[in-house]
């Protein structure tokens, strides 16, 4: 006899619905069977998720505003340059600017061996970065590596008093 492949599982919501687990290992569908017992039936899973994307995208954007208001205070204090680069990406990059900088300035100074006098100078390569997109780049970066990472930037990466470059 063969294992059955259709189930009628009670969900979690209270909903019973059939399954047809025939796409699974015959020694895997009551397990399977269980988990799904376990959780919600697929119409009440996604009758809550769409439910939640309002409250996600509402804590999300209360997030990034307070991030970006973050950001826009340090570079206005340390005298951070405004960055190039499309709208929508300099205010990711202002806010990846100042995270990186930031857990630089705790793994070199605050936990590390630089002085004040070893930071300013990494401050100042890092003011002469100011396209927007190599700061979004480098958002994954271990803040011990900065300094190489400045070092590493390329011409298209600084920024030019010139306005006709």
């Amino acid at each position: 006899m063969a294992v059955r492949t259709k189930w009628t599982v009670e969900h979690s919501c209270g909903h019973e619905v059939v399954h047809d687990l025939s796409d699974r290992p015959a020694d895997r569908r009551a397990g399977f069977a269980r988990w799904l017992a376990g959780r919600d039936c697929t119409d009440c899973w996604k009758a809550a998720r769409d439910a939640d994307t309002e409250s996600k995208e509402q804590w999300l954007a209360a997030k990034r505003a307070e991030e970006q208001q973050a950001a826009a205070e340090w570079a206005q204090r340390f005298d951070m340059p405004l960055l190039e680069g499309p709208e929508r990406a300099q205010d990711w990059a202002e806010r990846s600017r100042h995270q990186l900088m930031t857990a630089a300035h705790t793994a070199v100074v605050v936990e590390g061996a630089w002085d004040e006098a070893d930071w300013a100078e990494l401050e100042e390569k890092a003011r002469s970065i100011t396209r927007a997109g190599w700061w979004i780049d480098q958002r994954d970066a271990e803040g011990s590596d900065l300094l190489e990472l400045l070092v590493a930037a390329d011409e298209d990466d600084r920024g030019t008093e010139n306005p006709f470059r």
